[in-house]
């Protein structure tokens, strides 16, 4: 038996307009929405473009980067779960803070740097907020220094984030790296929900 939660995020996720446009369009998520929408807006996603999709499963966004660059783009799809491949999306699965898994990531580019990055990366969660907000901290930084040594010098990285008490020191380490960061809250992304996704554009070299 479904607990009175359970029940309530089943209700809301089978209302949830952007679920069944998802299905319509053949996107495996509702978030495909959310880098649909921020695209639009900052076009991110060039054709010819070689991008690196951190937290790719079950592959929404994976599905976008795929048809935004095009077949002279390449996208490299990262994540600890197994997941059903994508069409013209090379897949990996591990941790993307491991060595082995970065020099996957630059063989599967030529050994050429990524031209964005992108990071849609959760924790698996416990329900205690703080530690939740702190295990997805901890992965932001990751990925932040994953940027640094595959993220080509003037390349953009855009990463979900959650608001709390990490958030001021992850927008602090982004505006060291990058030299611009902004705020993005997609319309997709649920009014009730502490994401926010922060888009930083031209890393730093060295």
């Amino acid at each position: 038996m479904r607990s009175k939660s359970s029940q309530r995020w089943l209700q809301r996720h089978v209302a949830d307009p952007y679920v069944r446009r998802a299905r319509e369009a053949g996107y495996r998520s509702r978030a495909a929405f959310k880098l649909l929408e921020i695209d639009a807006r900052e076009r991110l996603l060039r054709p010819g473009a070689k991008v690196v999709d951190l937290g790719a499963a079950p592959g929404g966004w994976s599905q976008i980067a795929a048809e935004r660059v095009g077949p002279r783009g390449r996208v490299v799809a990262v994540d600890l779960l197994e997941f059903a491949p994508i069409s013209a999306v090379s897949a990996l699965r591990g941790d993307f803070r491991e060595a082995a898994v970065q020099e996957a990531i630059a063989a599967a580019f030529g050994g050429a740097k990524a031209d964005v990055v992108l990071s849609d990366l959760s924790p698996k969660l416990s329900g205690i907020a703080a530690a939740d907000q702190a295990r997805a901290a901890e992965l932001l930084h990751g990925a932040i220094a994953f940027c640094r040594r595959q993220l080509k010098p003037g390349g953009v990285f855009l990463a979900k984030v959650f608001q709390g008490e990490e958030f001021e020191a992850i927008l602090a380490a982004l505006r060291a790296a990058f030299r611009e960061v902004r705020t993005r809250k997609p319309a997709a992304s649920r009014g009730e929900s502490r994401e926010t996704y922060l888009l930083a554009r031209g890393l730093k070299g060295p």
